[in-house]
């Protein structure tokens, strides 16, 4: 089963909430905001999150509600004030949902909590219970990336299908192209021969269309190619470990193909296909870009 390199996963546990957003990116990055001291330990929030997830830019957004410990109760009551006060009026932008949480971290900003609060030792006592919520935070992502994986599988085989299509096509015009060559090279030696009063050998009309149906010959590039397709199609039923590197090369295989077959067969007919199928593996190009 292909994942799609976007989705959204949330979980909730204890004092502890997680928001893992993903966008496509060709190796993995993880991004952590939110409470201290968590934007600092990206390599461990990177370890965990390798364990599902392979590829793509990963944000994740921590928030860990916590108490006063006991005897810490002189805050900056007038710089808070002023913090939420700037929240509020100069980011009416946001969603409330987006200010409430900025709002509720607004405690570990500069100056308003005593020194050593906001980023104090209590991380070895939360990591246990904020790793427990990324993986749950990311069981959830996995989910909508899967979901979103069956419908690009869904129109990744109906854009192969239609270049299949394209491709049935162009074979059952090839064998006329050498045809009507015959004839258009004929009736211009007739209106030579007749001008001329010369004669010329059978035997030398069929030599030059034997060149010409031999330079246009594509059944190598057309072999290619639906052998591109059958290989396309198996790592799409999950015959490849790293599907989205091989689907691209796959892709530009096909493309490399499909300019060879436009540039041989000199046709006006076979031209026309060709275009649509570079249209289609364009299409094709931009979805496997986004898979994992």
């Amino acid at each position: 089963m292909l994942f799609s390199m976007t989705g959204f996963g949330e979980a909730r546990g204890g004092n502890v909430s997680i928001e893992v957003r993903s966008v496509n990116n060709r190796h993995l990055k993880v991004n952590v905001r939110g409470t201290d001291p968590y934007p600092m330990l990206e390599s461990d929030f990177e370890k965990v999150i390798r364990r599902s997830v392979k590829r793509g830019t990963l944000l994740v957004q921590v928030r860990v509600e916590r108490s006063l410990p006991a005897g810490l109760t002189r805050l900056n009551t007038g710089l808070l004030k002023s913090y939420i006060a700037q929240i509020t009026d100069d980011l009416k932008a946001l969603s409330p949902a987006d200010r409430s949480a900025l709002i509720a971290g607004a405690l570990a900003l500069p100056g308003v909590a005593p020194d050593g609060f906001a980023a104090s030792g209590v991380c070895e006592e939360e990591w246990p219970q904020v790793e427990q919520t990324l993986t749950a935070a990311l069981v959830k992502l996995n989910v909508a990336r899967e979901v979103e994986g069956r419908a690009m599988v869904a129109e990744l085989r109906q854009l192969t299908a239609g270049i299949a299509e394209r491709m049935s096509h162009i074979a059952e015009h090839l064998p006329a192209i050498a045809a009507n060559y015959r004839k258009r090279l004929m009736e211009r030696l007739t209106t030579a021969i007749a001008d001329a009063k010369v004669s010329i050998e059978a035997d030398h009309v069929l030599r030059e269309v034997a060149i010409f149906a031999d330079r246009i010959d594509v059944s190598e590039e057309m072999t290619r190619l639906t052998s591109h397709l059958a290989a396309f199609d198996e790592i799409l039923d999950g015959g490849s470990d790293s599907p989205g590197r091989r689907l691209e090369f796959v892709v530009q295989e096909m493309g490399r193909e499909a300019n060879t077959l436009g540039s041989k067969a000199g046709d006006a007919a076979v031209s026309r296909y060709v275009v649509d199928i570079k249209a289609t593996l364009e299409k094709i190009r931009e979805l496997v870009q986004n898979v994992e």
